[in-house]
Parts: structure tokens; sequence; C-alpha cells
């Protein structure tokens, strides 16, 4: 399936900084699952824009702007061509040790909760891929969709707590449950092709787990799914700090903030606007 994603970020300040500094994660790689067509960064103003690698592979780009200066507009556009591939992520630069997937962060560090939900979810079979399978459908059918209840910086035991987030939310406690399981998992950035609109207000997110002899295969479990050729991914991390599309900081200035508009649409899908599908 062929992609065209157009992604723009704009910060506004109220008091313009000395010196912005971001870093963005928003230039997807090809694997099997997908191949990049063409693909471009724009910045609205002078900038000084260096293309590198992280410490996971992602394409990363550190963006320095001297000021002062009122707004920041980045703005991505490009094609991609998917593949579904039912879930299996093969092609891929690994950089890591597995093992390092295992590792707890703040954002998905488990409570007794989660574990105790883990341990429940799974408790019928022994098969690796079985455990994934029934947690991505546990916390898909446990956790409500609510774009109102969480933040960025929400861990997975807040959101766990009120059984309500975002896909960010939903992929942090899938990763608490499964690492709680010695299964390496990972968070994963990009886009996702809606059923219902083109027009988004913020990417997508998912995890992906490690099985043995089967390599890396993706859970979505905001949609109760394994990716298919709707999803379009950027970038994995350990969390959504790894992968953020975009992560900075400024000196001197204040209130700043940010707005979105994405359009991911595609020329062989048609929109089904009885069914909806949240971010």
């Amino acid at each position: 399936m062929r992609i065209h994603i157009e992604h723009k970020t704009t910060y506004y300040y109220a008091a313009p900084p000395k010196l912005a500094i971001q870093h963005l994660r928003l230039t997807p790689r090809g694997y099997d699952g997908q191949h990049i067509v063409n693909w471009r960064i724009d910045v609205d103003i002078e900038s000084h824009l260096r293309e590198g690698r992280d410490s996971f592979g992602n394409t990363l780009h550190r963006m320095t702007i001297e000021g002062p200066v009122n707004t920041i507009t980045t703005h991505v556009e490009g094609n991609v061509i998917t593949y579904d591939t039912s879930g299996v992520v093969s092609g891929t630069n690994e950089i890591l040790p597995i093992i390092s997937y295992l590792r707890e962060t703040a954002l998905t560090e488990p409570t007794k909760e989660i574990r105790e939900f883990a341990l429940e979810s799974t408790a019928k079979t022994p098969k690796i891929l079985d455990k994934c399978h029934r947690l991505l459908m546990a916390i898909n059918e446990t956790m409500v969709f609510d774009q109102d209840s969480t933040q960025t910086n929400t861990t997975a035991k807040e959101a766990f707590l009120i059984r309500k987030g975002v896909c960010q939310d939903f992929s942090h406690i899938f990763i608490a449950c499964a690492r709680t399981l010695e299964i390496p998992t990972r968070y994963v950035s990009g886009y996702f092709l809606r059923n219902d609109t083109d027009q988004q207000v913020a990417g997508h997110a998912w995890a992906e787990a490690y099985i043995s002899d089967l390599g890396w295969i993706g859970f979505d479990p905001t949609h109760g799914i394994s990716p298919d050729e709707r999803y379009v991914r950027v970038a994995t991390a350990l969390d959504y700090y790894g992968a953020a599309p975009i992560r900075g900081a400024h000196i001197g200035g204040e209130g700043e903030e940010m707005n979105i508009s994405m359009r991911v649409l595609s020329p062989d899908h048609a929109f089904k606007t009885t069914q909806h599908l949240n971010q």
C-alpha cells in the first residue's frame, strides 16, 4: 500500500528564547515491511540540521536554532510503500543486544497490579507468542481510549490505575506487562492510516516483542491487532522518551506551546465513515 504523510509541528513562544535545540525522530527507515519512496524535512527558519543515528539505530536529526525566535515550524512529508507482514519485523538494523529491551524505565516500571494483571492474563498458555496475543487483547479490553486523561509524561502505573489513556499509555502498559514475563519488548512510534479520516492530531504508537525463532513481532494494544500495511514505522526505543518525534530544550524564553497537524492518506485506501479507529 502506498501511504502519503504530511506532518507539521509548530512551537510558539510567549517570550522568544535565545537558543533552541531539538532532536527530531521523524524519518522512517526501510525494512522488509516498508519501502521509503521519498521523504523530506523542512524548517521554516534558519537552522543547523545534522543527520545521524541514535543508540537504537533510529534516524536522528539534531537541530540548533539561534534566537530570538517566536515560532519554530517543522514540516515533514513523504511517501512510503508498506506491506502486510502479519506483524513480523525483519530486515532492520539492530544495534543493541536483545537483553537490553528487558530494562525497566520510569515510564514502563510495573506495579504489583500490573504484574498480577500480566500473570493472570497469560496463565493458561506456555507459549511466548500466545502470551503476547493474550496481553494484547486483555489490555485492549481493559483500557479505555481517552485523549484527555493523560499526558506525555504519564507512566504505565498512572494510566493503568485509571484504566484510561492514549496509544502511548496502552503501549507502555503492554511493555511493562511483557517485561514482567521476561519478554524483551520495545516502544514504536510511527503513523497509522485511519479508516474514517486523513486528518490527525498526533502520530501513533505500539510495541514490538522479541519471540525466539520469529524475531521482533508488532503488537498494537490500542486497536487489538498486530500492525499491517496501514502502519508506517518510524522509531523504536525503550519507551516514549527515546522514540518521541520531537524532543528539545531552549535557553531563555517562556510560555512554550505546541500545535500539531497531520495528514495520513492513501490512494489505495477508501474511507469508511461508519467505522472509527482511535489514534
